[in-house]
């Protein structure tokens, strides 16, 4: 049995996408000698799904715990990526302390201002760690500047401003308080956080008050929720009262208790004041509800949790190739799947509109991206339609979600990028060199501005730009927003794609597909050069005839076509058009695969 530390640290690792938070949490868990020194670790042990490990970014957040010199250490590793704001935010509240990573190259960036904010504004004050130290253009004074200039601007208070400095190279595994000092460990960077985070307030005598921060689920014992002690022990089997949101109160009983250590989960028999544990044994709980003494019942203030800004609509189908690449693929199965997916993710809703067709809202098009390719991987096969933004109804007048846009790029590119955006309705706010031939410019946009932005941003700045936003208000509706220029070129038979075809038709736009494609009337199989949509053959074969022409033997070259990503293809598409999903392909299509029924709706719309 795990002995109770009543010495707890409760700490939040955030930064900017990519700064190396979950390097350095995997470092810290390696060397507390959390882990027995024979087991082998991967890298990056905390971004357990395949997709986090695929894009090296973390999407949920997660917590695990270390012991050193006889205190626990409870570590939550929060997602970097604006997306998953909601997530950092009530870690935040669930903590004590916090480190902030920023990478000594590159600096402050757009996300490091969300997540500090944030952390300010809960009164916590950060350990600053410059990670990375071992960049060649690694500059750690420049970023220290940079970081108290952040805090002044963001109304830091005096305690906030004498922030403790740590340098780091977490992928090499070293931590240090002075730049001269030896490589060596993370020993300072355990020793500052002993030192400087404070240790949980409450009292083990206190009533019971506990607040669950994060859900998890497990098929024996049904929903799990992640929560914080704030107040008194809490044991195995003892009723307790559970507070909803709303003020409903349920009586109930802790079934299940389950500590953290490491990466792995102990069931424990009691827990003490401060520490971070998961409960089981409620049926209906949800993020941000208090567990406490029925005879003293005192729930803590309700989260915060962030509006969904985007919806997109999963469908059953339909398509000529249904059925053929997945396995679930009933209207039952996917709303099963989404069912479960809304268990542990709180950010996003769903509802069931008919026919088979289910409207999924997040916080943006990566959230819901990521879901589709979860589904994808897990055999499903579905259709996507064009991700659209919700709009409330504030004081009888109709809103939309504004997002705060920042992006750094090589000078020679803010010229497109203000003139694209200002045809999204963007308002340009701050334009400030930052030196080396950068600019970062701030924009306040729409939020169905964002929609397909992001490919044409990486091809107009050659990919060397970067673009971080964040939700900013609910706003009147602005007019309207430019959309996508070009038509598509539809395939106007079913069949095969012949290599000889696609050479014909290849001087009409860029396509999408490769020769032996499978192909379907209605389908697309590329982006026509003019605006309007083309109706072509690409399964027509070369007519054999035994007179040789001089060069029309000539072998034929075809340029590549340009594959679509799941991201890409939800970017790309409008209204009228649709994304096919399955486990093997990703396709787009039109809504109408009949051409006399596409042109009759086109007319009605028209």
């Amino acid at each position: 049995m795990q002995k109770i530390l009543n010495d707890i640290r409760n700490i939040a690792v955030i930064a900017h996408v990519d700064h190396g938070k979950t390097t350095m949490v995997d470092q810290l868990l390696k060397q507390s000698g959390t882990f027995d020194a024979h087991k082998a670790v991967g890298d990056r042990v905390m971004d357990s799904g395949d997709i986090e490990k695929e894009r090296g970014i973390t999407i949920l957040s997660k917590n695990t715990a270390i012991i050193y010199k006889d205190t626990k250490i409870n570590i939550i590793d929060t997602p970097g990526h604006a997306d998953f704001g909601g997530e950092v935010e009530r870690v935040l509240k669930m903590v004590d302390g916090v480190l902030l990573l920023v990478d000594a190259q590159e600096g402050v960036m757009p996300q490091t201002k969300f997540v500090v904010k944030k952390a300010l504004s809960f009164g916590l004050k950060p350990i600053v760690v410059i990670n990375k130290i071992d960049k060649p253009a690694a500059d750690p004074d420049r970023v220290i500047n940079e970081i108290f200039d952040l805090f002044v601007a963001l109304d830091a208070n005096d305690e906030q401003l004498e922030f403790v400095t740590v340098y780091a190279a977490a992928r090499d595994g070293y931590a240090k308080l002075n730049l001269d000092d030896e490589n060596k460990d993370m020993t300072p960077l355990f020793e500052t956080i002993l030192q400087n985070v404070p240790k949980p307030s409450g009292s083990n005598d206190n009533p019971l008050q506990l607040q669950v921060f994060t859900l998890d689920y497990d098929n024996y014992v049904g929903k799990i929720g992640i929560a914080r002690i704030f107040n008194g022990k809490i044991s195995k089997n003892q009723s307790v009262m559970q507070v909803r949101a709303d003020g409903t109160k349920l009586t109930g009983r802790i079934s299940k208790l389950i500590g953290f250590l490491g990466l792995n989960r102990l069931d424990i028999d009691e827990a003490s004041c401060g520490d971070i544990v998961a409960i089981a044994g409620f049926e209906a709980l949800g993020v941000g509800d208090s567990i406490v003494d029925p005879n003293n019942p005192m729930p803590l203030e309700e989260l915060h949790i962030e509006e969904p800004t985007i919806s997109v609509i999963f469908s059953v189908n339909d398509g000529p190739l249904a059925g053929t690449e997945g396995k679930s693929v009933t209207s039952n199965k996917i709303e099963e799947r989404l069912q479960n997916e809304m268990k542990t993710n709180i950010a996003m809703r769903y509802e069931n509109i008919g026919e088979g067709k289910f409207r999924v809202s997040g916080r943006g098009e990566l959230q819901i991206t990521i879901l589709a390719e979860s589904m994808r991987r897990e055999g499903f096969e579905f259709l996507l339609g064009r991700p659209e933004v919700i709009v409330k109804e504030i004081n009888g007048v109709k809103c939309e979600p504004f997002e705060n846009l920042v992006i750094d790029c090589p000078d020679e590119f803010t010229g497109i990028i203000i003139e694209k955006l200002g045809k999204k309705r963007a308002e340009m706010k701050v334009m400030s060199p930052t030196g080396d031939g950068q600019t970062r410019l701030e924009f306040e946009i729409p939020a169905r501005g964002l929609i397909g932005f992001r490919s044409q941003f990486l091809t107009d700045t050659k990919g060397e730009g970067i673009m971080n936003h964040s939700f900013l208000e609910f706003r009147p509706l602005c007019g309207s927003v430019e959309r996508r220029v070009n038509g598509a070129l539809v395939s106007m038979e079913n069949g095969v794609a012949l290599a000889y075809s696609l050479w014909n038709l290849q001087e009409r736009g860029v396509l999408f597909i490769e020769p032996q494609a499978k192909v379907y009337t209605g389908m697309i199989i590329g982006e026509h050069s003019r605006p309007n949509d083309l109706d072509v053959n690409p399964i027509k074969g070369k007519n054999l005839t035994n007179v040789r022409a001089s060069g029309s033997d000539d072998a034929i070259k075809l340029v590549p076509p340009r594959i679509l990503t799941l991201e890409r293809a939800l970017e790309w598409i409008e209204e009228d058009e649709l994304v096919e999903v399955t486990p093997k392909n990703i396709r787009v299509r039109k809504r109408y695969l009949d051409p006399t029924i596409r042109k009759r709706m086109a007319k009605k719309l028209g």
